[in-house]
């Protein structure tokens, strides 16, 4: 069974469907400057409406880029810290998924 909302998958091939938070920071940290440079998690769709990825820097930390076409967002931002990273991903993942669900109604019948 594929992923119900999204997978993550690291350029040496490693794939995680649905990943928690703690799940995104053990993907982050597994990052290197050689052979596993990069993480795209986006829907398991033929044409994602939305993508994140985290690339290692050169120089030290990471580039993370988030791309949402249905809300015109492109942003492109730097940080060092893989907790940070995991956990405001996991945030900006959320709302997107969230908001493809239809929303709940409560009956009194």
């Amino acid at each position: 069974m594929g992923a119900r909302h999204y997978g993550a998958d690291s350029e040496n091939g490693d794939r995680i469907d649905d990943p928690s938070e703690d799940a995104l920071f053990m993907l982050i940290s597994d990052l290197n400057d050689s052979d596993n440079t990069f993480i795209v998690i986006q829907p398991d769709e033929d044409d994602p409406l939305w993508f994140t990825s985290v690339a290692v820097l050169d120089e030290g930390g990471y580039e993370i880029v988030r791309r949402d076409t249905t809300r015109n967002e492109h942003e492109v931002t730097t940080a060092t810290s893989i907790n940070g990273i995991a956990r405001d991903l996991t945030i900006w993942m959320a709302a997107r998924t969230l908001a493809g669900r239809p929303t709940s109604q409560v009956s009194d019948f």
